[in-house]
C-alpha cells in the first residue's frame, strides 16, 4: 500500500513525533471534578488570569506554544467537550476568546492569532477549553517547542493584556 504522504512519514519517523502518542479523552464519559481546570474554578489551584466573569476564566497557559497563548473555560458549565456544552455557556466562552484575542492584538502586536478547541482526540483535560495561540510571524505552530513558563514571567504578559481589557471596559465602543 502506497502512503498518500512519504515525505511526511518519513519526517515524522525521524523526529520522533510519531513515536508521541497524542493526549485524548473519551467523547463520553462522567465529568472529572478532579480535573486541573475544575480546581481552578473552586480556587484550589490559582492560574495567572487574564480576564473573569461571573461565568468564565481566561487564563496563561503554562506551557505556551508562543508568548501569550491563554485559555478559556466556562466557569458554569461541566462540560467535557462541545458535544456536551449548551449553546448559552459556549456562547458566553466565546464572546470572551473574541475579547481577550482582541486586547492580546493591541498588547503584544500580533501578526495574527490562532483559536484551536480539541474534542476528544488531542485534548489533555476533560474540561471544554479554548486556546488562543498568538502569532508573531515567522514560524509554523508545530515548529515551537512548549516549556513550562514561570507565574512571573506570565504574569508579564497578563499585566500587559489585562491593561488593554480594562481599557476596552472603559471605552466599549472601541470593541
Amino acid at each position: 500500500m502506497m502512503r498518500p504522504y512519504p515525505a511526511l512519514a518519513a519526517l515524522l519517523a525521524l523526529s520522533g513525533c510519531a513515536m508521541k502518542p497524542l493526549n485524548s479523552i473519551p467523547l463520553t464519559g462522567a465529568y472529572d471534578q478532579a480535573n486541573p481546570f475544575a480546581k481552578m474554578i473552586r480556587g484550589e489551584l490559582k492560574p495567572v488570569k487574564v480576564y473573569e466573569t461571573d461565568h468564565v476564566l481566561a487564563f496563561m497557559d503554562h506551557a505556551p506554544a508562543t508568548i501569550g497563548h491563554i485559555l478559556v473555560i466556562s466557569k458554569v458549565s461541566h462540560a467535557r467537550t462541545l458535544l456536551e456544552m449548551n449553546a448559552r455557556d459556549y456562547d458566553e466562552v466565546m464572546a470572551v476568546v473574541r475579547k481577550v484575542a482582541l486586547a492580546e492584538v493591541k498588547a503584544l502586536d500580533l501578526k495574527g492569532f490562532t483559536i484551536i478547541e480539541n474534542n476528544g482526540l488531542g485534548q489533555s483535560v476533560p474540561h471544554l477549553h479554548v486556546h488562543i495561540i498568538p502569532r508573531y510571524g515567522g514560524k509554523r505552530l508545530r515548529e515551537i517547542p512548549n516549556k513550562i513558563m514561570p507565574d512571573a514571567e506570565l504574569e508579564k504578559t497578563a499585566s500587559r493584556i489585562r491593561a488593554v481589557l480594562a481599557e476596552m471596559d472603559v471605552h466599549p465602543e472601541a470593541q
